[in-house]
């Protein structure tokens, strides 16, 4: 496996969660917890809660979906501003849709000092989507059984989440995916204009078979 920025990110990920799952101190600290961070001005859990999930299904499930959405991300900014510039703007991308998708939680809860959630929600969606104005009918094939072009991944992912969202019952920030989704939309539009032309064209020459 090329030891590559999304690769790095995902065993950061994997350790810091495994830690937090084993200690009670960590996870709470961590924890993306709107009234905290307003009463406390503990800003650094709109960063923390990004690195630590739930348990193991939703770590694998992130890190899953990140793994194959984010390389092509990680490619096309490494392309477009070159390798040193581009790896730092790809860095700087993921850690910013974990913040920014998290603000409208945060303005809803600031005052509810029961909410909490955590997980990569809003990094992995920022990335999803980008990854998909990019290339729409790439083929991600899901534990190598069930294969999809990644709009139609995309989507069902993003319909996942608008479900457990409603719910909000699991301690996971589903919300956060429909605004990571969207900044990730609205960042790769901003790097690469061309890439909507590129994107609608694609999705009309589509054929299921």
């Amino acid at each position: 496996m090329e030891l590559s920025t999304t690769v790095i990110i995902i065993v950061i990920t994997v350790i810091t969660s495994y830690w937090a799952m084993r200690s009670h101190a960590v996870i709470q600290r961590w924890m993306f917890t709107p009234y905290l961070i307003d009463k406390r001005n503990q800003y650094d859990r709109f960063i923390l809660s990004g690195f630590v999930h739930k348990d193991s299904m939703h770590l694998l499930f992130n890190m899953f979906t990140f793994f194959f959405f984010g390389g092509a991300v990680e490619q096309f900014l490494m392309y477009q501003l070159g390798t040193g510039l581009g790896t730092v703007v790809y860095i700087l991308f993921y850690l910013s849709a974990i913040v920014i998708s998290d603000i409208p939680t945060f303005l809803k809860h600031r005052n509810d000092s029961y909410y909490q959630a955590l997980g990569a929600s809003g990094g992995v969606a920022a990335t999803v989507f980008a990854s998909i104005i990019l290339m729409p009918l790439s083929d991600i094939c899901l534990f190598g059984i069930l294969c999809l072009p990644g709009f139609a991944l995309g989507g069902l992912f993003l319909i996942y989440s608008i479900v457990q969202g409603k719910k909000g019952n699991d301690g996971i920030n589903h919300d956060a995916h429909l605004y990571g989704a969207l900044f990730g939309i609205i960042f790769i539009l901003i790097i690469s204009p061309a890439s909507a032309t590129n994107f609608i064209q694609e999705i009309k020459n589509f054929r299921l078979f």
